[in-house]
């Protein structure tokens, strides 16, 4: 097991999970990328609930990429219930979408999102903006510490 904190993506989209990992992967990114599909599952993974009760001692991810358009419960309620919970209030979310609606950026950031980007239409795009993300939130940024999930 790495000793690394991992980063949790959460994207309903295989394709977006499969160009986020090479673009990961191609930037020199090592954390461990786990993968949810949808917003009640990201909930379980970081409250350690469900499937995911086995994590009550894992620490939290250093950083969650958070899509918005999700099934059965949106990027939006997601982050408003992260942020009203002690344990996840202070955890890094970025907000990547490829939404470019006004309503998305506004409603994410007063529900305490960290950063909010657009996906990239291209590749080489994609791969540079995975690269600065993990530059910047995983070598530059200080966050408080987290807990584990439970």
């Amino acid at each position: 097991m790495s000793s690394q904190r991992s980063i949790l993506l959460v994207e309903d989209n295989p394709d977006d999970v499969d160009l986020t990992r090479r673009a990961f992967q191609r930037a020199g990114l090592t954390q461990p990328l786990d993968v949810v599909e949808d917003g009640v599952e990201a909930l379980d993974y970081l409250f350690a609930r469900g499937a995911h009760a086995h994590r009550a001692r894992v620490p939290l991810p250093s950083l969650v990429l958070l899509d918005l358009k999700l099934p059965r419960l949106n990027g939006h309620e997601v982050l408003r219930q992260l942020r009203a919970d002690a344990r996840t209030r202070f955890l890094p979310v970025v907000i990547l979408t490829s939404s470019d609606e006004e309503t998305d950026l506004v409603e994410s950031y007063s529900h305490g999102c960290n950063s909010y980007v657009r996906k990239p239409v291209s590749y080489t795009e994609f791969v540079e903006a995975a690269r600065q993300l993990g530059l910047y939130w995983l070598s530059l940024n200080r966050a408080p510490e987290s807990g584990v999930h439970g």
